[in-house]
Order: structure tokens, then C-alpha cells, then sequence
């Protein structure tokens, strides 16, 4: 495209399916990047024309060019090689990375080319061809763009890329091939973005982290300051040797895609959608910022309003229930020029907005509002009590007569789990009661401040039978009295069965034991039969083949477990608790 007085036309079709990278290169001709064909075009006295074919590459991510040595470079993948590209358009291979993709690529005032990679976020120095140096490895996934100072520093900007996230102009690689085109606006990336320093002998000064947003643009102004445009919110920050940073525009547009802060007219170029906008000046009176959408959570009350600013400005704010502010926020509201309570409604988003005409020169420094959000009812939604040492949930069945897994044990541990919206402090009462009747006894005692979710409970001095348990989630540490609330939420039956079972009628008729056993609680789990002093158990089972009931009869032929002589035979008997007794008979 060409942009004149504000009015664009078409300056050339390149029939490729994107344009990735522009710069003016050998004798004022503009070489233009392209993928996925990977060329490198010439765009001179209105002419566009193929300039270099570049074998094996795919995407041509960036081209820069050397004025001193009438040589450009272009990065490119998938196999991540940076061609060297002579004024006739011959194109060699100047250095061939480990990384897949080279993504940006600068020439310092000695002839040093600074290459980035991805998707191993590396910055390379290549001084000949083949010879080439790490100069950082920034841990991340990507250096987006390289910028070279007035002084030969070396500006980087990479980015970690959360996973499933795409970048403007890639795709997500199938069978390691490599992006096949630009990816939709509607899906920015989202990730963490960072800008280093490193002087002309290496050394490395982080200007700028954001873990919010990553980075997409970078260049160098007139006055010697990086700019760092950004892939979320399309905003521009600059930075000083300080490190303190400025935000120096706000763009409509999601992301920055390119920035030229230098010359007679600066421009920032926006995507989603794409809009080009030339800066006409930083600050003055017509100066506005704006905050990023807030987040309380849910919804919220506003209180007063203050701020720290080195001079007068004008603040107003606004507030709705989408993310994005759309025709459902309020207005704007009045601007103010002190601190006072917050005039925009209840809402879950918010959103402030100072005006510097009063004082081109000041700076914000700080804002701070108050809220205080909906009280939400915390919700139990589950409720478990188990026997010490017993299996969960999931291989919770037990065989009939299979083997026991635990000692008896009196304890029972309780768990529940809680829908907690607005992350309040809670407070949990527990209580019980026996199946049959109706009245619930406190559990935990009356001053007792139970904010974990679990409980071990002693039952060894109560009634054997089955119980209910119940959970009382309050809020009470968090609100204030008129606004607390409550849950509750029963869990299954608990068995409490802490004395075993009674081994009656035992008694051998020749070789055949007989016995009935009975628990209090039931059922009989398992029931044994040993040689005393053998330590060899055998399972015996009950005449109806299962156990399953608090009474069971034993009627078991002997003559293959018992030897032929006399011997002291033991009988063991289990209940669901794993409680047992252990009984004696003599075999003559």
C-alpha cells in the first residue's frame, strides 16, 4: 500500500498470501519479505519483481539490510537459516540454527548480524558465515524483533507464548511443519512479553516484563528510547536508562504490529483491524490515558477514588459486565480533579481514564479505588466420612470374605469440598446424629474455629450404629451479620462398630465346623480358620455362600484343611470394621 496525505492506495500486488517484513535497501528499492513462498521482492520506481528465491525456505519472517557492505539478510523457517542476499539477488546460506524458525534479524554499525530465534527464544550474533554466537537465552519462546541503538546497543523483545495461543501471522505447526499463514485477529496471542539491553560487548539490562501481554513492535526513537508495541491491549510504552517506563500511546486495535517513532511523521500501525496511525505528538494537551478493564471478580460497589500525580489532571471512570467495554457500559462519568467517591454503578468491570490538559507535563504515578464485591453463598458440594485407612472411593467395593485390608481403628475422617465464589474466609460447624432419629449433636465444640476442610473424629465412646454427619459452612469471618450466609450438607451413612464380632454355638462334629457368628452392627466380613500355631489362615464362607448380613451360619467340611491327629484349631471372625475375635476347639 501507499499512503499519501492521509489517503492509501495500492502500490503493488505480490500474489503472496502475506507480506512480512519492508525495508529500504539497495539503491533506495524496497525489498519486500513474503511467505509462504519464501521470496524476497523488489519494489523500485514503482516496479515490483522478484529479487531472491530462497532454497528450502518456506517464510520469510524478516529482512534487514547492511547500506555498508550492499548486502541484505533475511530470517526465515522452518529450518531456521539466515540467507545473505547480494545486490544481483544471489542468496546463500550465512548461518543455519538449531531452531526452526528465525523470526527477526538486525545489522549493528560493525557488520555484526543479531538473529532471533524460535520457538527457543534465543539471540544469536553471527560475525561470518557459519561462525555465530549466543549473545542471550531468554528461556521464553520467541524473539519477536531486534532494534539496534544510536550507540550500538542491541534492543530485543521476546516473548513466551502461552500454549494454544497463536501469533499474528502464524499458524499452529501439524507434523512439524512449519505456520502456514496469518492466523485470524479474532485470536490474538496472549502471553509474557520482556525487552532487554545488551551493550556492544554483550551484557545484558532487562528494561521491561510484562507478564500480562507480549510484545510485537520495536523501534527505536529520535531521542535514543526503545518502543515496545503490545499484542493485547495495542498499546505503546517507551523506557529509560532508569528503567522508568511510559505509556506513550493507546491504540483502538488489539495488537501494535509495527512501529517508526523517528523522522518527520512517526507512525503506529494497528491490526484487528488494520489502521495506521501517524503520532503527531507525545503529550500536550489533548493527552488521554486510559487503564486496562479491572476485574473484580464479580460484581462490586465503588468507594472513593485517589491518586498520585506530579500535577493537576481531570480523572472520570465507567463500569459494565462485559470484558470488553461495549454499549452496555455507562458513560463516562464527570471528571474530577481531586479525590471523591466513584460516581460509576455497581459492576464486575471497570475502567479509569485522566485527561492532561490542565498540566501537559504531569505523570501519573498511582491510582487507587475502593470496592467491596457482592457477598456469594459459599456451597458444600460434597461430604465423605470414611474409616481411618479406608480405600477411596473408586475401589470402595469389597469383596465378600476377601482379605482385610486395615486394623480396626475408632477414628473417622471427614472431608467435604466447597464452592467458594467470592473467596471468602469460611468457617465450618460440624454435627451428627444416629439413622432413625432426629436430633443433630455438635460435633465441633462452640468456640472452635474450623477453616480447613477436613476432621478426624474419635467415636470410641459412642453407641455402636450407623450416623449422618453434617457440614455448616458460614461466612461469618468475612461479612458482617446482616449479610452473612450459610450452606449445609449431610454425607452418607458412617458405620461407627468398634467391638467384634460373637462367635456362638462353635463346635467340630467330626470333621465339620459349625458356628454362628453375629456382630452388633453387621455384616461379617470374613470369617477364618487356622491350625493354632501355624499362622496359615484359610477363608471359610457361610452356608448361604456370602456375607452380607449381621448373622451368619458356618457349616464347613474340615477333613482336607485339618491333620490327622489331635490339633488345637482357631477360628477368627471379621465384621465390616475389620474388628475381630479370635476362638479355640479342640480336635482329638
Amino acid at each position: 500500500m501507499r499512503l499519501v496525505q492521509g489517503t492509501s492506495s495500492v502500490a503493488a500486488e505480490t500474489k503472496a498470501l502475506a507480506v512480512t517484513s519492508l525495508v529500504e535497501g539497495f539503491g533506495g528499492a524496497t525489498l519486500v519479505g513474503t511467505m509462504p513462498d519464501a521470496k524476497v521482492m523488489k519494489f523500485d520506481h514503482g516496479k515490483l519483481s522478484d529479487f531472491a528465491k530462497l532454497k528450502g525456505a518456506e517464510h520469510v519472517w524478516q529482512v534487514a539490510f547492511d547500506p555498508k557492505a550492499q548486502v541484505a539478510y533475511a530470517a526465515t523457517g522452518p529450518e531456521g537459516k539466515l540467507f545473505r542476499i547480494s545486490a544481483n539477488g544471489d542468496a546463500q546460506v550465512y548461518f543455519d540454527a538449531e531452531e526452526q524458525q528465525l523470526m527477526s534479524v538486525a545489522v549493528a554499525p560493525d557488520g555484526s548480524v543479531y538473529v532471533g530465534a524460535s520457538d527457543k527464544a534465543k539471540l544469536y550474533r553471527v560475525t561470518a558465515p557459519g561462525r555465530a554466537s549466543v549473545v542471550y537465552d531468554f528461556a521464553r519462546t520467541e524473539v519477536r524483533a531486534i532494534a539496534i541503538g544510536h550507540g550500538g546497543e542491541i534492543y530485543a523483545i521476546a516473548n513466551e507464548i502461552k500454549p494454544g495461543s497463536q501469533l499474528p501471522g502464524r499458524q499452529p505447526r501439524s507434523n512439524d511443519a512449519a505456520p502456514a499463514g496469518p492466523t485470524p485477529p479474532a485470536n490474538p496471542a496472549k502471553g509474557k512479553g520482556t525487552l532487554y539491553r545488551f551493550s556492544p560487548d554483550g551484557r545484558p539490562d532487562q528494561l521491561l516484563d510484562d507478564s500480562d501481554e507480549h510484545f510485537t513492535s520495536l523501534s527505536v526513537g529520535d531521542d535514543g528510547r526503545p518502543y515496545v508495541g503490545t499484542g493485547v491491549e495495542g498499546r505503546v510504552y517507551t523506557v529509560d536508562a532508569s528503567h522508568n517506563s511510559v505509556l506513550v500511546a493507546d491504540v483502538e486495535e488489539r495488537q501494535v504490529t509495527a512501529l517508526l517513532v523517528s523522522g518527520k511523521t512517526p507512525f503506529i500501525a494497528g491490526s484487528d483491524p488494520a489502521v495506521l496511525h501517524p503520532v503527531k505528538g507525545m503529550g500536550g494537551p489533548d493527552a488521554i490515558w486510559t487503564s486496562k478493564v479491572l476485574d473484580a471478580g464479580i460484581r462490586a460497589r465503588f468507594g472513593r477514588m485517589d491518586w498520585e500525580a506530579t500535577g493537576p489532571l481531570l480523572l472520570s471512570t465507567r463500569s459494565g459486565n462485559t470484558k470488553d467495554p461495549d454499549d452496555t457500559w455507562s458513560a463516562w462519568s464527570r471528571e474530577i480533579e481531586a479525590s471523591a467517591k466513584v460516581e460509576s454503578p455497581p459492576a464486575r468491570y471497570f475502567q479509569v481514564r485522566a485527561r492532561f490538559s490542565k498540566d501537559p507535563k504531569a505523570v501519573l504515578t498511582d491510582v487507587d479505588v475502593s470496592f467491596v464485591t457482592d457477598n456469594l453463598r459459599a456451597v458444600i458440594t460434597e461430604v465423605t466420612a470414611k474409616n481411618a485407612g479406608e480405600r477411596s472411593s473408586e475401589d470402595s467395593l469389597r469383596a465378600s470374605g476377601g482379605p482385610v485390608q486395615r486394623k480396626p481403628d475408632p477414628s473417622l475422617n471427614i472431608t467435604w469440598k466447597t464452592d467458594n465464589p467470592d473467596k471468602d474466609e469460611l468457617r465450618y460447624r460440624l454435627k451428627y446424629r444416629m439413622v432413625g432419629q432426629s436430633t443433630w449433636y455438635d460435633l465441633t465444640k462452640p468456640n472452635e474455629r474450623l477453616s480447613k476442610e477436613n476432621y478426624n473424629w474419635d467415636t470410641s465412646d459412642l453407641p455402636e450404629g450407623r450416623y449422618r454427619l453434617k457440614v455448616v459452612a458460614s461466612d461469618e469471618l468475612s461479612n458482617p451479620a446482616d449479610k452473612v450466609t450459610t450452606d449445609e450438607m449431610e454425607s452418607g451413612v458412617v458405620l461407627v462398630d468398634n467391638t467384634p464380632p460373637v462367635v456362638e454355638g462353635l463346635k467340630l462334629v467330626g470333621r465339620r465346623l459349625q458356628a454362628i457368628v453375629v456382630d452388633g452392627v453387621g455384616p461379617v466380613q470374613r470369617v477364618e480358620v487356622s491350625v493354632a500355631g501355624s499362622d496359615e489362615w484359610r477363608p471359610l464362607f457361610p452356608s448361604d455362600g456370602i456375607f452380607d448380613e449381621q448373622r451368619e451360619v458356618i457349616d464347613v467340611d474340615l477333613s482336607s484343611v485339618l491333620p490327622a491327629g489331635p490339633a488345637l484349631v482357631s477360628i477368627r471372625a471379621y465384621d465390616a470394621a475389620d474388628n475381630f475375635v479370635v476362638r479355640n476347639l479342640t480336635l482329638r
